[in-house]
């Protein structure tokens, strides 16, 4: 039975579990909320991909030159590992952003494209969307919310909720694309196997013609659909997984900053405090004490 104000009550379940400005994990493991009460704060990060909704507030998620903004009313979907930055763009302490963040599984994908019909998707249709929710997507992502104050139901319905809001979005207007990700042979399909190398093998030197013979494809055409999906380069997507995880070993492990430019693959440390302060905007030793 659908409730009379979705985002009403996903608000007030968020706001119960959540405590302050955070990301939390819920009890349902591919389930995330988030809390934040300020804006302008921008959060690097290797997002995973994912389904997320905004009830409260506004984000936005910025991928190379893009940036898409979404709010209430809308949702998100990033089908691939992709760094990003993401930014709350309308909050307050008295109304702060609330959302939830919904991993999604590769298996979960396939298990789907085996019981529905599949349009076929625009030619390298991107691995980012904003889209606005149907009242049938928001009733399942309400019912799994509401798992958290039954966590005895979790075990036996939060997987099948979560079939049905992966069904609800590869039947809406982004599932083409994000059902071609996981069809084996397409293009959409080579560049995530590329990505997936590019996230175990970051810190090797990259070779373009490797990595094309790696997905079955060639150099040219590799490049082509890399950042016709990603809307970066596969040097770009390298360069910003280095540089986030250098970030985080500084941050959360205390490396120095030659430690943590060389264990990312840098041999300069001159480069690697040029290159960091181009995508963070200051210097590693500034970016990194003012983050602490």
């Amino acid at each position: 039975m659908r409730t009379g104000d979705p985002y009403g009550e996903m608000a007030s379940i968020i706001a119960r579990h959540t405590d302050g400005d955070e990301e939390c994990a819920t009890a349902i493991g591919t389930l995330f909320l988030s809390r934040r009460s300020s804006t302008g704060k921008s959060i690097y990060t290797a997002q995973w991909p994912c389904f997320a909704l905004v009830v409260q507030g506004a984000k936005s998620l910025e991928l190379g030159s893009q940036i898409h903004s979404y709010g209430v009313g809308d949702y998100l979907v990033v089908s691939l590992d992709l760094p990003v930055v993401s930014r709350v763009t309308e909050a307050s302490r008295e109304a702060p952003n609330l959302g939830l963040g919904l991993r999604i599984e590769p298996g979960g994908l396939k298990s789907l494209l085996g019981r529905i019909s599949v349009t076929p998707a625009p030619q390298d249709a991107r691995a980012v969307a904003v889209n606005k929710a149907s009242p049938d997507l928001l009733d399942a992502v309400v019912r799994l919310l509401r798992l958290l104050d039954q966590p005895g139901d979790i075990p036996a319905l939060a997987p099948l909720i979560e079939q049905e809001i992966l069904y609800r979005l590869a039947t809406g207007p982004f599932g083409p694309a994000l059902l071609q990700i996981a069809m084996l042979g397409t293009p959409s399909n080579r560049v995530a196997q590329a990505i997936d190398w590019l996230g175990r093998n970051f810190a090797r030197p990259l070779r373009i013609e490797e990595l094309a013979r790696h997905v079955g494809m060639s150099p040219s055409s590799l490049h082509h659909h890399f950042k016709a999906v990603t809307a970066i380069t596969p040097m770009q997507y390298q360069k910003q997984l280095r540089l986030h995880e250098a970030r985080r070993l500084m941050l959360t492990e205390r490396l120095d900053v030659g430690s943590a430019g060389y264990s990312v693959g840098y041999q300069s440390p001159s480069q690697f405090s040029r290159e960091y302060s181009r995508l963070y905007g200051r210097p590693p030793l500034r970016d990194v004490a003012g983050s602490r």
